[in-house]
């Protein structure tokens, strides 16, 4: 039978590693990450609506390193039940405040003593061989997940937490895919510093070398800043048609949190020049516009954001703007925006 899986995962250290894992184990599978509260909600809809859609025979629902409530735990009861598919589901977690749901939900499995990568590696080990090379990292990330101050592995896992704390420059709202590629690639190049004597200061002075080799893509060298903005660019210029948007018969393409707009959007626009203007928004309902001559973004701020700025760029504040955790969530409220100017 095929199988299809879905890991649903937190947005640390523990929780990109316990996916880190699974991504060894599992041929067909996707990765979804999420902090707490109403992403949590959004992802599972998100996950449930993709199974109903997929063309697999049997469905996994994993979620590791994040506690979910009673009410979370029944809706995906819900789910599954009302589900054409066969789908089973599996929680592997570490949180005390998980303690309710798992003793009600017998595919919760809860344990405190440890992290939730070592739950998921223990879960998984006996059966999918190949991951117990990574027991040392196992280990490493156990110590800092569990703050094991005096476990000699520590130190190499506080730079292992650093290293994907700091490591942002893929929205994961945007591009979950490549985020999740991004994450893997790191934690897999920072395994040969664990045997070394210093590792951890040798892996801490190795990071930003480590992260313009993703990014580099075989390229010439260059700052990691120019680096990523060609990296983003093109990604977002693979992606483009999915992320139009026309705004009174001008045509731009819509990205959320992208950070660096100037100049990804600037670069956007000059190598894609079937594009007439770049549109960023943030959680916060910020907005900013860069254009490329064709239509004025400062006229534009002002009509959908109470904004306003130059001709090519611009920005304001959508104040009827909900924040979401899903892009086309977000696209389709733009979208309406941008049809009835009604972001003010």
């Amino acid at each position: 039978m095929s199988l299809k899986v879905y890991h649903l995962s937190h947005t640390d250290l523990d929780g990109y590693a316990c996916q880190f894992l699974t991504d060894k184990i599992f041929e067909n599978i996707e990765f979804f990450n999420s902090n707490y509260g109403n992403e949590i909600d959004e992802k599972l809809i998100e996950i449930f609506d993709k199974i109903e859609k997929d063309d697999f025979e049997e469905f996994l629902v994993l979620i590791t390193d994040l506690n979910l409530t009673v009410q979370q735990c029944e809706f995906l009861e819900e789910k599954k039940k009302k589900s054409s598919k066969k789908t089973e589901l599996l929680l592997l977690d570490h949180h005390i405040t998980g303690k309710e749901s798992a003793e009600i939900f017998p595919w919760y499995r809860l344990d405190v003593t440890k992290s939730a990568t070592k739950i998921t590696f223990e879960y998984f080990a006996d059966k999918y061989k190949v991951i117990e090379k990574y027991a040392d990292f196992v280990d490493i990330v156990n110590a800092v997940d569990i703050w094991l101050k005096e476990d000699k592995r520590f130190e190499l896992g506080k730079v292992c937490m650093r290293l994907v704390k700091d490591s942002n420059e893929i929205n994961r709202i945007l591009f979950p895919k490549e985020n999740s590629e991004y994450m893997f690639f790191l934690l897999e190049k920072a395994q040969p510093f664990f045997k070394k004597k210093n590792g951890y200061i040798e892996l801490d002075n190795s990071i930003h070398r480590l992260k313009k080799e993703f990014f580099s893509q075989g390229e010439s060298d260059d700052t990691l800043d120019n680096l990523v903005a060609r990296f983003i660019v093109s990604l977002l210029t693979k992606n483009k048609e999915n992320m139009s948007i026309f705004y009174e018969g001008y045509k731009g393409i819509l990205t959320y949190s992208i950070g660096n707009v100037s100049v990804i959007g600037n670069e956007f626009l000059v190598k894609n020049p079937d594009f007439d203007f770049f549109m960023d928004v943030t959680g916060r309902k910020t907005v900013s516009l860069r254009a490329n001559g064709n239509i004025d973004v400062g006229e534009m701020a002002k009509k959908i954001a109470g904004g306003g700025g130059h001709k090519n760029a611009s920005g304001g504040k959508l104040n009827n703007f909900k924040d979401s955790f899903i892009y086309n969530n977000i696209k389709k409220q733009i979208e309406d925006i941008l049809k009835g100017d009604e972001g003010c």
